[in-house]
């Protein structure tokens, strides 16, 4: 078993969602984490909490979708630390349209913080850990990654990106020394977008309270756990992933399903929702200024 007190974890999305519960969770182990997010305040908060917690923390603000900068990120936190044990790929956004709504940059937005920076941030860090014969990788990913939902392909095509990357280096860096997972959530409650939209998500999709992943994320690294599905109750835990066994043999039988349980219609009425909530601000706004 992996003991985390006194390793040095980088965690990108930590100033929100569930950034917070993991670097919380990882500071009652004792670890040092260096927290990567856009705002330096709110890295600053969190940094706060993990040092009150036991742990030691490090801001460094940096947009992760900024790939090509990862290099530049990397020279510096070797300001601070002269290795990285475990990197934590948590940083994400999901944008739901229909395809045709979404704009290009919109598109590689996605792409960029949820796929691109995950693989090129562990290229750059990943030399210095098979030197060492040490580390492990942690991609947080979703069940939007097990099956497609419709009105989302764009965050669909990321996280199922990401979870084929983890299966393939898992079998690259067996024997070296250094381990990867994935965490596959389910509608995050609490926290995040979906929460945000006050929304209630299907029952029967699954819903992962952020607490519980972050607790997935430490069992991941301790116990070397491939990948983990996280959804709140045993038995939706179990439908969901015999849902996904089945899909592999016959996936129009899951689209049946999907439809039954109601997904496109949710991820539909937070996309209206969303495209509700930006018609009345720009009108509040002409409003001001007309």
């Amino acid at each position: 078993m992996t003991i985390l007190t006194g390793k040095t974890v980088l965690l990108t999305g930590a100033s929100g969602g569930l950034g917070v519960y993991i670097a919380r969770a990882l500071a009652r182990e004792k670890a040092t984490v260096i927290c990567i997010s856009r705002s330096k305040v709110e890295l600053d908060i969190i940094c706060d909490e993990i040092t009150a917690l036991g742990g030691k923390g490090i801001s460094i603000p940096f947009d992760i979708k900024n790939v090509a900068k990862l290099s530049v990120l990397k020279q510096y936190i070797h300001r601070f630390v002269d290795h990285i044990d475990i990197i934590i790929n948590n940083a994400g956004i999901e944008i739901c349209r229909l395809l045709s709504d979404y704009s290009l940059e919109e598109i590689q937005s996605i792409l960029e913080t949820n796929l691109l920076s995950p693989i090129e941030l562990t290229r750059l860090f990943l030399p210095s850990m098979l030197e060492r014969r040490s580390g492990h990788i942690v991609n947080i990913a979703s069940l939007s990654g097990k099956k497609g939902v419709a009105y989302n392909s764009i965050y669909s095509a990321s996280k199922s990106g990401l979870i084929m990357w983890t299966d393939a280096m898992r079998q690259e860096l067996a024997g070296t020394g250094v381990k990867i997972s994935v965490i596959c959530p389910g509608y995050v409650s609490e926290v995040g977008l979906v929460a945000k939209s006050g929304l209630p998500a299907p029952y029967f999709a699954g819903s992962s309270k952020p607490f519980y992943v972050a607790k997935a994320v430490l069992r991941a690294i301790k116990q070397n756990q491939a990948e983990i599905i996280v959804s709140t109750g045993f038995i939706i835990e179990y439908f969901v992933k015999l849902l996904f066994v089945i899909g592999q043999l016959y996936p129009p039988f899951i689209d049946v399903v999907y439809r039954w349980i109601g997904i496109p219609k949710f991820t539909r009425m937070r996309l209206e929702k969303k495209r509700n909530v930006d018609v009345s601000m720009i009108n509040s706004v002409i409003g001001k200024h007309g």
